[in-house]
């Protein structure tokens, strides 16, 4: 992810191909010069995460990726993960609108409970929270990221213990439109070979 102190700028297609043959090394290297700095890409299924800094060529990056929805994220909370400083090849989302008599509840159990426990499970890198002002139909308003070290550490029984509080029961039955996703991490400039 970049800065996770800064607007983002998020890129959401829905339709990538599994293998992105579509992607070209050329491609990827023109959405970097254009201020990408990671694309994530579904697990299962064809959905795809770009990111870039708010400041990035949205012009370059609209004509690279035509058929992306574009939103743009604000930061409401970060934090270094048990496994902070490794790579993080695993992205896991979870992107949820809330109902609205319950939003001081759920952002209150996300930023003192459920974010702050699932940075300390063995494997997590970093967990950050963000919010889409302008998010419209089928864009969930809230976002909840994840980079992971190994993929592992979704579904471990420290994630699950996290996921398993009384809180978290209470919470969870007021999300509305919700998307849980597990990415991997797609390289936009190839890797250096080795020396």
């Amino acid at each position: 992810m970049p800065d996770p102190h800064a607007p983002v700028l998020l890129a959401w297609l829905q339709a990538l191909p599994a293998d992105a043959p579509s992607l070209a090394p050329a491609t990827l290297q023109a959405l970097h010069a254009a201020g990408a700095r990671v694309l994530y890409q579904a697990v299962q299924g064809g959905e795809a995460r770009l990111y870039a800094p708010a400041d990035a060529d949205m012009a370059a990056l609209r004509r690279l990726l035509p058929q992306a929805r574009w939103l743009r994220l604000q930061p409401l909370w970060h934090r270094a993960g048990q496994a902070a400083g490794r790579p993080a090849p695993w992205h896991y989302v979870v992107a949820t609108d809330v109902l609205p008599e319950h939003e001081a509840d759920f952002n209150a159990w996300y930023e003192t409970e459920h974010a702050p426990g699932l940075a300390a499970v063995p494997g997590t890198v970093q967990a950050s929270r963000w919010l889409c002002e302008e998010a419209g139909p089928g864009s969930p308003r809230y976002h909840a990221c994840y980079e992971l070290a190994e993929e592992q550490a979704f579904g471990s029984p420290a994630w699950l213990a996290v996921r398993a509080t009384d809180w978290s029961s209470r919470v969870r039955p007021h999300f509305r439109n919700t998307r849980r996703t597990m990415f991997r991490r797609v390289d936009l400039v190839p890797p250096a070979p080795p020396a």
